[in-house]
């Protein structure tokens, strides 16, 4: 029986197989954040069959941050992975060695949640990085003496909580504010529709007497916005650019 054979017979409803040279390519059901498809690869030497994602889970993550460096923090999450979920890391390579058909189900299921979680240390990357910007936001928010609540927690209409980065409370008018911030291009879009999903959930508070005007506020100290992204949650809330921050405070004012 061959790789391909054994794959499509035992979890060939989840992943599917093709030959490719040396290796045979498995497409996992497993996605990175962005969408991107978790692929693993097979390669027989002999009696032993290594599976290995060929350093692609790291490749993914590198791309995702300006800084080519991870933090020792970042460095002990993926070590955590490999003890966790029982693989090899080799020269940036996830890996796992079977020496029978039997095993390669649960080596590939194995490998597949390591390559996951692996790709999941960017929200580490994205967190400190949003947390710098609404820190210098607080700042600039505090220096022009309007008051704020930040991370208050909301419910929305759904039951699901949000925590909005700031609710402001000027003499006109109450706003809450959502920072919008990533170094990444690839990741964008999932921000803002992040965002959306937050303002359509929290709607009901744009409605009464007492309404709250909802801001997106987007860190554009990085080129990774484009006009349609303005446009998906303009569609929801007032837009604001961190670059001309007089511009949010008019705004909030208003």
């Amino acid at each position: 029986m061959s790789i391909c054979e054994e794959i499509n017979h035992s979890i060939g409803a989840l992943f599917t197989c093709r030959d490719e040279g040396e290796f045979v390519r498995l497409r996992t059901p497993f996605l990175y954040p962005d969408g991107d498809v978790i692929d693993l690869f097979v390669r027989t030497t002999g009696s032993v069959m290594t599976i290995t994602d060929l350093g692609e889970s790291l490749r993914w993550l590198r791309m995702q941050s300006l800084s080519q460096r991870r933090s020792p923090k970042q460095q002990q999450l993926i070590q955590d992975v490999i003890v966790t979920h029982g693989v090899e890391f080799y020269r940036g390579m996830l890996n796992v060695r079977v020496d029978s058909f039997g095993d390669m189900p649960a080596a590939i299921m194995r490998l597949s949640q390591a390559a996951l979680r692996v790709s999941d240390i960017w929200f580490t990357f994205r967190t400190r990085a949003v947390e710098s910007v609404v820190d210098e936001v607080a700042d600039y928010l505090s220096e022009k003496a309007v008051p704020f609540e930040r991370g208050q927690q909301l419910q929305g209409r759904s039951g699901k909580p949000w925590r909005p980065d700031f609710h402001t409370r000027l003499p006109r008018r109450s706003a809450l504010v959502n920072v919008l911030s990533t170094g990444s291009k690839t990741m964008a879009r999932g921000v803002v529709e992040h965002a959306v999903t937050q303002w359509h959930d929290l709607s009901y508070l744009k409605m009464g007497p007492e309404s709250l005007k909802f801001v997106s506020l987007f860190d554009d100290t990085v080129d990774v916005w484009n006009e349609t992204d303005r446009a998906l949650v303009g569609d929801f809330s007032e837009i604001a650019l961190w670059s001309k921050p007089d511009d949010l405070l008019d705004l909030l004012a208003a």
